[in-house]
């Protein structure tokens, strides 16, 4: 047990590599392509880059979604039981704690914030990109809840949304520097793991739910 439950974890922090990979994007290759930093993009190079992203994103997710599946037995598309009703009011309450602390963090909601700074053609690219960036957040998530539920027996904590925090959520206070922010992109990555676990890991509930969480 213990041998697959390190497999998952390496699954969960491959997935969060696979996030990482648009740091070579933005970082390394773009700029010696145009010449100039990311945020001196204009508007057709930030939706080429929000597009590429999303190209080596969701072939990352197929990758790992297929190792899983083939060297692991695991699918993280199996589960389809719908969530109780005591699993809805879950998912609902950390739904809205978690777009409280969004509306904190951004000082208003994310999503009106950003289309008014983007305007409409970039806003939609940019949320075409952020959708499938929470591909591999929810693969984080799956992956690592299956590796805490070997490790502990445990079933009912959101080790995965633990594991996001301590991935991707920190990783917020280093590209921000701020502390506060990436305490709260820690505090949001929990909820989203209580999300995942009170939607029973139906990825067709606990997918959209997340997603409407990390946006608004």
């Amino acid at each position: 047990m213990r041998q697959k439950a390190w497999g998952f974890l390496l699954l969960a922090l491959l997935a969060f590599a696979g996030l990482g990979l648009e740091l070579l994007l933005a970082f390394f290759i773009e700029p010696l392509i145009y010449g100039k930093s990311l945020n001196d993009f204009n508007t057709a190079e930030s939706i080429a880059h929000w597009l590429i992203t999303c190209f080596v994103w969701l072939l990352a997710a197929f990758a790992l979604h297929t190792v899983s599946k083939r060297k692991h037995d695991f699918d993280v598309l199996s589960y389809k039981q719908r969530p109780t009703a005591l699993g809805w009011l879950f998912a609902l309450a950390a739904l809205a704690i978690s777009i409280t602390v969004s509306i904190i963090d951004w000082n208003g909601l994310k999503v009106v914030k950003e289309f008014a700074y983007n305007g409409w053609q970039k806003f939609i690219f940019q949320y075409m990109y952020y959708l499938c960036e929470v591909v591999l957040m929810v693969l984080i998530i799956a992956f690592g809840q299956k590796a805490g539920e070997l490790w502990t027996k445990q079933q009912k904590l959101p080790w995965g949304g633990l594991l996001l925090g301590i991935t991707w959520g920190l990783v917020h206070m280093l590209t921000q520097a701020s502390v506060s922010s990436g305490l709260l992109s820690l505090l949001a990555a929990v909820l989203y793991g209580i999300i995942y676990i009170a939607a029973r890991k139906n990825m067709a509930v606990a997918y959209p739910l997340i997603l409407l969480a990390f946006v608004l």
